[in-house]
């Protein structure tokens, strides 16, 4: 949320929200002696970060110049999860008859009563992220913009706090790319969009990254004429081909319109609204829209931090870690979107207990040793964890792989979600699992099935001889460990088996 933001519209909620998270009678502590940690961010990975160290005794400083809560809680997770539910909701109502139930009239979607939702949602969940509720922790909480000043000092505004380690959870940020006429165009941000009360009829967005497609169905689903652009061939392009070819048609279906491989994008502000112009697959598109809306990345979060003051480096991902989270300069380490290819809050989360382990307690935690899982909230959902098989090329893993599609799944039949399947990666010639990809209607909650069997090397046979409910949609994944076990019923143990039933009869 950048600081030109302010949480729109003014109502009850957001005040609730502000008064939590950005409380504007706050009076920040004076600093006494030098803290065990300071820590640059209140997203998820600062506030583990503080909430872990202070409940083991340390002195704490937690620094924030907007909101805590960070982009989960105010922009980010909650918000868009909430409207993912009533635009689910819509579209259930609206295939009901598929299940032979009969919906009166037309199914609509009153907008400002999702937002309210969202909002009021939003609202009771940030107590969690209180800045009062950390003060309670014993955490000193400032709310300022913070600059290193040098090797042992941050300030807040001018105010110095003396430090033993600091930690940068400072975040990203939605990158704008450089498309014509943006600059004059009074364009949605993945953050400004959570303060719409009022449906754009006609909306085109920009990116068909995870945010993109969520969104971009979402406000389908809400009843918008959806125009989803993306430079890159197809949608999801860290995700699996044909698992994304899977969400893709679904999209299509919902009535989204996808400009791929689009070309000379450029916008226009008009008194009706923006015009899109591009070429995509030889196609010209001219569209007038009542808003456009950019979900073409992020960047990190790192302006006025004056990082050259203490030697951080930084690229264009962020900023630069070891293994362990340790920067350039060993007594500051980053967690975080800030310096992670996985920009995820359970990702933060882990990263942020590998930093107090090693910043406090001259731990040797690494990065490489967390299994992180991730999901995409379509409909369907597609989820991953591990490597692909272009990750197992690039670092010489041989891999064997089963698939079971979810049109030979009971459960899954009965739902009419059969679009989609479990995908599982194994090391050549053995049962232990590398990777695998879900795409279904509830893949998020599957997914950690195989990230739990992969954290604790548990290996196909062992999840073939598992009992699962009947009917689940996750039978799928025992089904994959069904796979494996054929492959080890080979000519030579076939022949053993029927020599001795016929040697037993």
């Amino acid at each position: 949320m950048t600081d030109s933001i302010q949480l729109q519209p003014d109502d009850e909620h957001n005040r609730l929200l502000e008064s939590n998270v950005r409380p504007l009678d706050w009076e920040n502590p004076t600093p006494t002696g030098r803290y065990h940690l300071v820590v640059l961010g209140a997203g998820p990975a600062g506030l583990v970060t503080a909430v872990g160290a202070a409940g083991l005794g340390a002195k704490v400083a937690l620094v924030e110049r907007r909101f805590l809560g960070g982009d989960c809680l105010n922009v980010g997770c909650v918000p868009s999860k909430s409207m993912i539910v009533s635009a689910r909701r819509a579209a259930a109502l609206r295939h009901a008859g598929e299940f032979g139930v009969t919906v009166p009239g037309e199914v609509c979607v009153d907008f400002s009563r999702v937002m309210d939702r969202m909002r009021r949602l939003r609202a009771g969940i940030s107590f969690h992220d209180s800045a009062e509720r950390f003060r309670d922790l014993g955490i000193d909480v400032f709310q300022g913009s913070a600059a290193f000043l040098n090797a042992e000092t941050v300030t807040v505004d001018g105010v110095p706090l003396k430090f033993k380690r600091a930690v940068i959870t400072t975040g990203d940020r939605p990158q704008v790319p450089s498309v014509p006429g943006l600059d004059d165009v009074d364009y949605l941000t993945t953050e400004s969009v959570f303060s719409l009360t009022k449906l754009p009829a006609k909306l085109g967005v920009i990116g068909a990254g995870p945010i993109g497609c969520e969104l971009a169905q979402t406000f389908a689903r809400f009843g918008a004429t959806v125009c989803l652009v993306e430079s890159g061939h197809g949608i999801l392009p860290r995700d699996d081909a044909e698992a994304s070819a899977v969400v893709q048609q679904s999209l299509i279906a919902d009535g989204i319109q996808l400009a791929c491989c689009a070309r000379q994008v450029n916008v226009r502000q008009e008194s009706s609204g923006v015009r899109l112009r591009l070429h995509s697959h030889g196609e010209q598109y001219d569209e007038s829209l009542d808003a456009i809306l950019v979900a073409a990345g992020r960047v990190a979060q790192i302006e006025g931090l004056n990082l050259e003051a203490v030697d951080v480096e930084c690229d264009a991902a962020g900023i630069r870690v070891n293994d362990q989270l340790q920067t350039s300069n060993p007594r500051i380490y980053a967690a975080g979107d800030v310096c992670s290819q996985f920009k995820f809050t359970h990702a933060a989360d882990f990263m942020a207990r590998i930093v107090i382990r090693n910043a406090l307690f001259m731990g040797r935690a690494r990065m490489s040793q967390l299994t992180i899982p991730w999901c995409t909230y379509t409909s369907p959902e597609l989820a991953h964890v591990g490597l692909s098989p272009a990750d197992a090329s690039q670092q010489g893993v041989a891999i064997d792989t089963f698939t079971q599609r979810l049109e030979h799944i009971d459960r899954a039949v009965l739902e009419s979600a059969t679009d989609g399947f479990v995908r599982v990666h194994v090391r050549k010639g053995s049962d232990k699992i590398v990777g695998g990809t879900i795409v279904a209607s509830n893949a998020g909650e599957m997914i950690s099935e195989i990230t739990l069997a992969m954290r604790n090397n548990i290996g196909l046979s062992k999840i073939a001889n598992t009992i699962h409910p009947y009917p689940t949609q996750a039978e799928a994944i025992r089904k994959v460990g069904e796979m494996y076990q054929r492959t080890r019923l080979t000519p030579l143990v076939q022949s053993l088996f029927r020599w001795w039933l016929r040697t037993t009869k």
